[in-house]
């Protein structure tokens, strides 16, 4: 297909490396983990796999959303051992930290401002630190507070779990189409850990009680009557549970993304294109929903695209609520995305979830050579704190 704004061939952005974590509970397998050790042995992985020589990445781009600030790009690149001539940048779109950081990467080789980028995101939830407001007055205590603000109290600043209860209100999504839902994407992701269809994404991470190798969250043991003896978390009379949402987690997840130029020189067979991206506002008090607005603002920019193009999309299951208002919006079967389950069983690892969907993405249409077919596409779609979508396409290539 011929996609608008398409680079100079051999500066088209390509995918050609993807790997990640384990995805950990909060204060579970991964807790004693700091954000630049889940990360550094990515960077090993795929420095090996690839043999890229280190001193030739131009940049290294990490994006994070609950972590305590300075650099942990930066911080991550040195601790891998890169050569101190590699920078680092991080990137905070909260939710949307690890996908923007894949497509700043894309972006940045497209605009020829180099050819070799680490990109990706991490999170850990369990050695973040706390977060005290400074008391306004001398004598006053400090306060404690979960998150930054994303919307002023003019508009509305929900937390999480509110705005998905003000999503499922609003587009009359039932308690009952999310359980089901959170009981799909279970089965799902735990039939593709037995058939040992994450292993070849996943890098051991070593912890003081050895390494960890799988995922921590997938329940084998659920079931459509234990979801629905789950009471609402939120609010009383509400439908979104601790069943039908994402845990909180820890995770880090990386790509690595060069000039079509650069991979054809290295002699690499196949890739994943970055083709084109968008971004969109929404209401922030139906935060959700903000995939529906970036996707089609996508679709604006790709006149020739339609969504029955696409052979794999990968949407961040924050809640199942806003997945599915999603999309009905979209008028996209539920069936038809995350086809190894979600973030509902896998985990959101704020900062790392978005580059995690492009992992997914890239073992789908890359790593699985009985699915390898070039010109296949595929979406990866995150809806992001403050109202504000992100949608990202890929195509599966020939590189040589």
């Amino acid at each position: 297909m011929s996609y608008a704004f398409q680079p100079d061939e051999d500066w088209q952005p390509v995918v050609v490396a993807a790997y990640r974590s384990p995805i950990g509970r909060a204060f579970g397998s991964l807790a004693t983990v700091a954000a630049e050790d889940l990360l550094a042995p990515i960077i090993h992985r795929i420095l090996s796999e690839t043999g890229i020589a280190p001193e030739s990445i131009d940049d290294v781009l990490v994006g994070n959303a609950a972590g305590g600030g300075g650099n942990i790009a930066r911080l991550t690149a040195l601790t891998a051992g890169l050569p101190m001539a590699v920078p680092g940048v991080s990137i905070d779109r909260q939710c949307g930290s690890g996908l923007e950081a894949i497509i700043t990467a894309a972006r940045l080789i497209q605009a020829k401002a180099g050819s070799c980028f680490l990109a990706g995101g991490v999170e850990s939830v369990s050695t973040a630190p706390w977060r005290v407001e400074r008391p306004k007055a001398n004598g006053m205590p400090p306060r404690f507070y979960g998150r930054a603000r994303f919307s002023p109290d003019t508009i509305g600043d929900p937390e999480m779990g509110i705005a998905a209860e003000n999503v499922a209100r609003q587009f009359s999504i039932s308690r009952q189409r999310q359980d089901e839902f959170a009981l799909r994407s279970h089965r799902l992701a735990v039939a593709a850990a037995e058939a040992g269809t994450f292993r070849p994404e996943i890098v051991d991470i070593s912890t003081d009680h050895g390494p960890i190798e799988r995922d921590e969250c997938p329940r084998a043991a659920t079931s459509l009557q234990v979801l629905a003896n789950l009471r609402p978390v939120f609010l009383a009379d509400g439908s979104v549970t601790a069943g039908n949402a994402c845990p909180l987690n820890d995770g880090a997840c990386l790509v690595l993304v060069m000039s079509r130029g650069m991979a054809k020189s290295l002699g690499l067979e196949r890739g994943l294109a970055f083709i084109d991206s968008a971004a969109a506002g929404v209401d922030p008090n139906l935060l959700g929903i903000g995939p529906v607005a970036s996707t089609r603002k996508l679709l604006q920019r790709q006149p020739a695209l339609s969504l029955s193009d696409i052979d794999a999309i990968e949407f961040n299951e924050a809640f199942a609520a806003q997945v599915l208002a999603s999309l009905d919006q979209l008028d996209i079967p539920a069936d038809a995305i995350n086809r190894n389950g979600g973030a509902i069983a896998l985990g959101h690892p704020f900062g790392a979830s978005g580059a995690i969907l492009v992992t997914r993405l890239y073992s789908q249409l890359i790593r699985d050579i009985s699915g390898w077919a070039p010109g296949a596409a595929g979406l990866a779609m995150i809806g992001i704190g403050g109202g504000i979508g992100l949608t990202a396409m890929f195509e599966a290539t020939q590189l040589s």
